[in-house]
């Protein structure tokens, strides 16, 4: 429980926090093991929301596969980490999260994501944004950075390293994934909340 709040703690100060071996091996399998299952299901992903998605290479380069809870009943472990994340946030942050939404990605060589909020016009129920790296042995040259634009000004580099975690502000942090030299893995999502409550967390 120290170590959560000291990450809320940095999420409210910063926007943003990194948390590197968020994922313990038992969990972290279990979603690489899904990942595996599942890649030939993966899809072309687009930008906008719903109905008035559209494919834009030159915007946006993975492949996604979106996470269903009744069907992905195998990935136990991992949703029982996103229940405790809402429980956490709702609890210490009263930030009125009701559902979430997670879907794998796989970045193929010479694709990213430029920049962009995690946020759609007329939608605004994504609040907190948490990315699962799952890329092992990752080195330095191998590409697939996150890189974060702060306030300020400044940027933030963050490697996707195996069982690394970011979560950030995702209507306040812009962002973009870097091109990846090989392919890039991870799991994205957001925690949603009720549209009549935003918590002290953005108070």
């Amino acid at each position: 429980m120290e170590q959560w709040l000291a990450w809320v703690d940095e999420l409210s100060e910063k926007d943003f926090v990194v948390v590197d071996g968020f994922l313990k091996p038992d969990v972290l399998a279990e979603i690489k093991v899904g990942f595996e299952t599942h890649l030939s299901s993966f899809t072309k992903a687009g930008i906008g929301a719903a109905h008035e998605q559209i494919i834009r290479q030159d915007i946006r380069g993975d492949y996604t596969y979106w996470l269903d809870r009744k069907r992905d009943i195998h990935m136990k472990m991992f949703w029982g980490l996103v229940d405790e994340t809402l429980h956490i946030f709702n609890r210490y942050c009263y930030l009125s999260l009701s559902g979430y939404e997670f879907h794998y990605a796989v970045y193929p060589p010479g694709a990213g994501y430029e920049k962009h909020l995690d946020q759609f016009d007329h939608r605004s129920n994504r609040l907190i944004t948490m990315v699962f790296y799952l890329n092992e042995n990752w080195q330095k040259g191998d590409g697939g950075e996150l890189e974060i634009f702060q306030k300020n000004g400044d940027t933030v580099i963050v490697e996707p390293l195996d069982a690394r975690c970011v979560l950030f502000k995702s209507a306040e942090v812009p962002h973009r994934v870097l091109p990846s030299r090989k392919n890039r893995h991870s799991v994205s999502g957001w925690l949603l909340h009720q549209p009549s409550g935003l918590g002290q967390l953005f108070g």
